[in-house]
């Protein structure tokens, strides 16, 4: 269908909008944490897809951390295994490891990765295992008790995992082959057992450790909400643990500002804690005036 001429200046207003956003990012390095309902959603998956292959033509460098729960369950219930979660944090026996690893570094992975591919980009699968990426340890959590000053015993999850160090050399190879990474977040420790680690963790660790612009956090509500459900456009580092005590944040939005905060406090510039069911999500944050999400900084 033929364009009107209002519809075309339309969009030459809208690409003029862009300009100074796109030559602001040129040759940024972003981090983005892919999960939630735009993982599933096919419209929102093909969106995110051909966003990562614009970025990537107008020189913007980004690489993707993925999660996978909802998939892993899938898979386990098809195996008759239950989930078992403590503290939101599911218990990985060896057996229900080697679905995680099968599910997140083979099936969610490589769906990605085929996407961006068969839309013209040019992504290529890792875990944490390639290449050394990344090196882990077992995650030791104390329950809190009510009446425990020092906490209560450690929880055993099992091989959960935290990240001990990220080794960015082969990303860098990528990027600089002009390769979109797209990251599993599955560690190996010293002693070479395998380890699920939290998506959003391995995201921060990663932007600090890139050096990176920014941090995208893809979540499935606007961003960080105020006592009225109203979004929060824009949040100091200052400001976050006193909307945590008065339980302004609360929930699974805990674990993602801090994980915001401690990739500014490792030299990120910012992070972005956004709406992945808004299709374009990523170009409508970085390329327009208005911007989408919670914008958290120094």
């Amino acid at each position: 269908m033929t364009k009107t001429n209002h519809e075309s200046i339309q969009v030459a207003h809208i690409l003029l909008e862009a300009l100074p956003y796109i030559r602001q990012y040129q040759g940024a390095t972003l981090v983005i944490k892919y999960g939630g309902n735009a993982m599933v959603d096919e419209p929102l998956k093909q969106s995110f897809a051909q966003d990562l292959i614009l970025m990537k033509l107008v020189g913007i460098n980004p690489l993707v951390v993925h999660g996978g729960g909802p998939q892993i369950n899938q898979v386990l219930k098809s195996f008759g295994k239950e989930s078992i979660f403590i503290d939101g944090m599911r218990v990985t026996d060896n057996e229900t490891m080697n679905v995680v690893e099968m599910v997140l570094g083979g099936l969610v992975n490589k769906e990605i990765v085929n996407l961006i591919n068969s839309l013209g980009g040019q992504a290529v699968g890792l875990t944490g295992k390639d290449g050394s990426l990344i090196k882990a340890r077992k995650l030791k959590k104390r329950n809190q008790g009510p009446n425990t000053m020092q906490g209560g015993p450690t929880i055993d999850f099992g091989q959960v995992g935290e990240v001990e160090s990220i080794d960015p050399s082969i990303l860098h190879v990528l990027i600089s082959h002009r390769f979109i990474p797209v990251i599993a977040p599955i560690g190996v420790g010293s002693d070479g057992m395998t380890y699920n680690i939290n998506s959003d963790l391995v995201a921060g660790h990663l932007a600090a450790t890139m050096n990176a612009d920014k941090l995208m956090l893809l979540t499935d509500i606007p961003g960080v909400l105020d006592q009225n459900s109203t979004l929060i456009p824009e949040l100091a580092v200052s400001e976050i643990q006193e909307l945590i005590d008065r339980e302004i944040i609360q929930s699974g939005m805990i674990p993602k500002v801090q994980c915001a905060v401690e990739a500014i406090n490792g030299g990120v510039e910012s992070s972005l804690i956004l709406d992945g069911r808004t299709e374009h999500a990523l170009l409508l944050e970085l390329f327009t005036d208005s911007g989408i999400g919670t914008l958290i900084h120094q």
